[in-house]
């Protein structure tokens, strides 16, 4: 029996070992010319050849190494599979409970506690506040926005199971509807926030007609086209959106109509406190994160109303959903709507943070990190999504800070431009470990007496 198994061992390895050559050959063969090898001008302006062996090594290596651990683990990952015993109901854990609450007092308390520290390690109270800038806009709102995105999102992928690849149009809307209405009318934020929600929902409830009968890939490629068109429409309609120079100037939040300016009349001149721009971010901070709780608050409450389970139901089965009654038409336009409203939230934000928008800010590519997002975290989970949004836009800003990186590839490597290989690094290794996303296990919309949650394993791989 012993000599069976290691015969079985070895001849696994063998395989492993084969595979992980070819991955390193193929590799070797893709990479070469891209990443051995890299144009560069001398003094005369003159194209010349970088070599840069070392990094193209390392990709082959790592492809190599890759391929060989997911071969050789397989056996033993299908053996794990077998023998896993599913559950089909369980309580949530007392960690699993008291998360949302931990999480939601780190989250209220994060930007005092990023000062705090920045305080006591640079001695003064004003480079904490100065040092804590790039955490809480970078790190805090940028995280807290893609979050709010991708929940709302989530509304027509995760729990409509409507493939929408150009959601980044309703983000585009309600930037622009903040964008042109407070530089020609002079209207406020607080006014506006809710007008640019109101328009990308009936921007929704447009794109939600014409693609009433479609499914699946012919919906994927209609909604790419709707976020194609609203961009075409954005660079080529000069007189109104400025085309490619955008609109700029754009008028900042206030709090009630204190502004966050450094006269007389500002937030810190009237509190008495010195004077920083870290007061208005870390406003923008709490006023993101309320946004997207509210964006969670809503989406849980629509979940357990009939509109709700009208979505879920339409997204296990259309033809069954129409056999009970339920009217699609409806159901579909609904769920458009409401993700559409929260997209525009989120850009009339986006446009009071920056104060300046452009079509460049709103390209496809948005729209697939978005959907990423839903698809790594789990498709109807909000606490997996959340996740997968941290992960991958704070990845991403810290890729900014691996200096020591330099040191190893060179002065002129620059980490953050790496990003999307990451991001799709990151989607094979969770489509092969985790199918269902980050967070597999699914909280039923009724329960009778307690409140279990259904264990991923009768879930589909990217269903809610």
């Amino acid at each position: 029996m012993a000599d069976i198994q290691s015969t079985e061992r070895d001849s696994v390895f063998a395989k492993a070992l084969k595979e992980g050559l070819v991955a390193g050959a193929l590799a070797l063969g893709l990479f070469c010319l891209v990443v051995g090898f890299r144009t560069d001008q001398n003094i005369r302006n003159e194209l010349i050849l970088t070599q840069r062996w070392g990094l193209l090594t390392i990709f082959v290596l790592v492809a190599a190494f890759a391929r060989f651990a997911i071969t050789y683990t397989a056996p033993w990952r299908e053996e794990r599979k077998k023998t896993k015993r599913v559950v089909e109901a369980k309580e949530p854990s007392a960690f699993r409970k008291s998360f949302p609450k931990i999480g939601l007092g780190l989250l209220f308390t994060y930007p005092f506690l990023v000062i705090l520290i920045l305080t006591i390690s640079n001695g003064s109270i004003m480079g904490g506040l100065q040092g804590s800038l790039k955490y809480v806009d970078n790190f805090g709102i940028q995280i807290l926005i893609y979050v709010m995105l991708a929940w709302g999102l989530n509304i027509v992928v995760g729990l409509a199971g409507l493939l929408d690849l150009g959601y980044v149009a309703f983000y585009a809307v309600g930037a622009y509807s903040y964008a042109l209405l407070s530089t020609h009318f002079g209207f406020s934020f607080w006014l506006l926030l809710p007008m640019a929600g109101i328009f990308a929902a009936t921007w929704g409830v447009i794109l939600g007609f014409p693609v009433l009968r479609l499914r699946g890939d012919y919906l994927a490629i209609v909604t790419l086209a709707f976020g194609e068109i609203i961009r075409l429409i954005l660079i080529n309609w000069t007189v109104v959106t400025k085309g490619t120079f955008g609109i700029s100037g754009i008028a900042k939040a206030t709090l009630f109509g204190i502004p966050f300016t450094p006269g007389p009349t500002g937030f810190a001149a009237l509190l008495g406190l010195p004077n920083s721009g870290v007061y208005y971010k870390i406003f923008l901070y709490y006023l993101i994160l309320l946004l997207a709780l509210l964006t969670a608050w809503v989406t849980i409450r629509l979940r357990r109303m009939p509109i709700g389970r009208a979505w879920e139901a339409l997204r296990e089965d259309e033809i069954a959903c129409r056999s009970l009654g339920i009217n699609t038409t409806t159901t579909k336009l609904t769920a458009f709507a409401t993700g559409a409203m929260f997209g525009g939230f989120a850009g009339s934000f986006f446009a009071a943070r920056q104060g300046f928008v452009s079509p460049e800010s709103f390209v496809f590519l948005e729209s697939a990190i978005i959907l990423a997002m839903v698809v790594l975290g789990g498709m109807g989970s909000l606490v997996g999504i959340a996740i997968a949004a941290a992960v991958m836009i704070g990845g991403t800003e810290l890729l900014r800070e691996l200096e020591f990186l330099k040191r190893i590839f060179g002065n002129d490597f620059t980490p953050e431009l790496y990003r999307m290989l990451l991001f799709g690094l990151a989607m094979i290794v969770v489509m092969v470990w985790k199918p269902r996303g980050f967070v597999g296990s699914r909280e039923p919309s009724a329960f009778l007496h307690k409140r279990k949650s259904v264990s991923g394993e009768f879930t589909k791989e990217g269903h809610g």
